[in-house]
């Protein structure tokens, strides 16, 4: 009962936030899939009112181990190199134009991860490039940052993927490192 009452929570609570006037941060969470346990993360939301600690509300519900969402930099270059899972840049095209892109990654802007991620596999690789990942497939987000990959992790969660994570670096960390050191 307790894992059905935290199951709700988790996929309602995005829903509700993003329709009302707050904000989110340093957000990370896992929704649990039929028999598994819940883990979450800690959340702070900030509204016009009051100071949210989700981590807490949903504390109350479910009492889980916390997952690392978070990928290093080493452990996506291993990724990417030996082909394990689905690497997706949720930047805008422009972005990638403008300042690079992580070799191997398929862009799909934030704003269209919820749509691309319903497609048939071969609408989605006709739109954008490359093998749709399926429900079982590890897929890690990267953006600028660490920011909008967060949201994109959510989303993925939402829609019944179980191995998603998220490069928190971003392009920032893997330009600094990655391509500042094949120029000199």
């Amino acid at each position: 009962m307790a894992v059905n009452g935290c199951w709700r929570l988790t996929r309602i609570l995005p829903r509700i936030l993003s329709n009302r006037n707050v904000t989110a941060l340093a957000h990370a969470r896992r929704s649990p899939l039929p028999g598994s346990s819940c883990t979450t993360r800690s959340v702070y939301v900030l509204s016009s009112h009051v100071t949210f600690n989700r981590d807490n509300l949903l504390r109350s519900y479910c009492s889980a181990s916390d997952t690392d969402v978070n990928v290093t930099r080493e452990q996506l270059k291993e990724l990417l190199a030996g082909r394990a899972g689905v690497v997706i840049d949720v930047r805008e095209p422009w972005e990638l134009r403008e300042y690079g892109n992580i070799p191997g990654t398929i862009n799909v802007p934030l704003g269209q991860v919820y749509q691309a991620l319903q497609l048939t596999p071969e609408e989605f690789k006709e739109k954008y490039g490359g093998e749709m990942p399926s429900h079982s497939d590890k897929i890690v987000f990267s953006c600028l940052a660490g920011i909008r990959s967060l949201k994109a992790l959510d989303t993925a969660v939402s829609l019944g993927y179980a191995k998603v994570q998220h490069y928190p670096g971003g392009w920032e960390e893997w330009a600094k490192t990655e391509v500042l050191q094949t120029k000199h």
